[in-house]
């Protein structure tokens, strides 16, 4: 279980091919401190520490996780939003977050408000009725709140410590990200349906 509240960036140093597999190995101020078998969410996917070296560590994505992220994407010199999981009776300061990304959504345009930024995506609208005004969404492991949302694109505002303390800094129109909706939405939509058979 996660927060959504960005630890550190992580640099991406190499990528690994295994069969169908994608071994990713990292860079960061906190992968000295990892231990192998440990939850960690990149970029808001749930992955687990195989590996660990000084400042370095290593995950692995399977081909179920590459078919539903954006991570089939990553090239050595990325940066990666990092985030541990949270510990029992620790501030809840984003929202709950799984790690488990719902669906891969394209950023459409990144535009400069004064001293802000305003984010415009792209998603598919099967999912339009987990999006509510002023809710919540984890982009990029990130907890954001939802503005403007239509049946398949809505707006986020990120403040420059986000953009500077992410990689929303580096995010242009055409990039894909990964997209985690609010689990008491997920969880109110499938008892709608339910209810309605």
């Amino acid at each position: 279980m996660f927060t959504g509240i960005i630890e550190a960036g992580g640099e991406l140093i190499a990528v690994e091919r295994d069969g169908s597999n994608l071994h990713f190995t990292l860079k960061s101020p906190i992968s000295k401190e990892l231990k192998i078998d440990q939850s960690l969410a990149h970029d808001g996917v749930c992955l687990t520490v195989v590996n660990q070296e000084g400042d370095t560590h290593v995950v692995t994505a399977i081909d179920e996780t590459l078919r539903r992220t954006a991570l089939s994407e990553w090239k050595p010199g990325r940066l990666v939003n990092l985030e541990r999981a949270m510990q029992l009776g620790a501030r809840l300061d984003g929202h709950i977050v799984q790690g488990h990304v719902d669906d891969v959504g394209v950023c459409t345009a990144v535009e400069p408000q004064d001293g802000s930024w305003l984010f415009s995506f792209s998603f598919n609208p099967r999912h339009a009725g987990l999006l509510v005004p002023k809710g919540s969404v984890c982009i990029n492991g990130v907890s954001l709140t939802v503005v403007e949302p239509t049946k398949d694109t809505f707006q986020v505002a990120i403040i420059p410590y986000t953009y500077e303390h992410t990689n929303f800094g580096q995010l242009q129109p055409g990039m894909k990200v990964n997209l985690e909706f609010d689990i008491l939405g997920k969880y109110i939509l499938r008892q709608q349906q339910f209810a309605r058979n």
